[in-house]
């Protein structure tokens, strides 16, 4: 199947584009129901269910952080002290704090 693009109107084009693009959707969507009926189908043919065996996963929410630190301009402000520090630790340990001086 050659289309001519060269020779399309721009109206053409993006009509295309856009049945294209629903076209592109539609087929993930599909191979992923089909991936999930095969899995399910697995699952089944050795005795269980899908959603049992991926609770055997151990995927488990971590519980939300307690904050450690509070900005003293904002104590609002709090960093638990897990991941990227924010800019107002950054800044009050350059100027000579300590994430003591910052503890809640």
């Amino acid at each position: 199947m050659e289309l001519d693009l060269d020779g399309m109107a721009l109206k053409d084009l993006r009509d295309l584009r856009g049945r294209v693009d629903r076209a592109i959707a539609s087929f993930e969507e599909r191979k992923k129901k089909q991936a999930l009926a095969e899995l399910e189908d697995a699952a089944r043919k050795m005795g269980y269910g899908l959603a049992e065996l991926i609770a055997l996963t151990g995927v488990k929410k971590r519980k939300p952080a307690v904050p450690k630190y509070a900005n003293p301009a904002d104590a609002s402000d709090t960093w638990s002290g897990r991941g990227r520090k924010p800019r107002w630790v950054v800044a009050a340990l350059a100027a000579g704090k300590s994430l003591d001086d910052l503890a809640i």
